[in-house]
């Protein structure tokens, strides 16, 4: 069995990066970096995760805003900026801003 939840008013950012295998390791220190010093600080972020595929090609970020103008207002911080211009140069990327529909869970052992 699973535990199923609705529909919240948290909105999901996904950007999947495509990156050479052999820059992958830097994009991920790239992002990590813009994330901490500044993504992280901003007005109504919730989470984020970061994840690199197993063949090297691609990061994708999986970050979680309050709202979409909380994460539209963050994009004007500079603290970020040098790292993600940074990023870009060693990737493209595929931002889509998602809502959560559903979140699956397993039941505890006393359901």
């Amino acid at each position: 069995m699973i535990q199923i939840s609705t529909k919240s008013s948290i909105v999901t950012l996904i950007n999947v990066f495509t990156v050479d295998p052999t820059h992958q390791q830097r994009l991920v220190e790239l992002l990590t970096r813009a994330t901490v010093v500044g993504v992280s600080h901003a007005p109504g972020f919730v989470s984020a995760s970061l994840h690199r595929s197993l063949d090297g090609t691609k990061v994708t970020m999986y970050a979680q805003w309050r709202s979409v103008q909380d994460y539209q207002a963050m994009r004007q911080d500079p603290t970020p900026l040098p790292f993600l211009q940074e990023a870009l140069t060693l990737a493209t990327f595929e931002p889509v801003m998602y809502e959560v529909v559903q979140t699956f869970a397993p039941l505890g052992e006393d359901a």
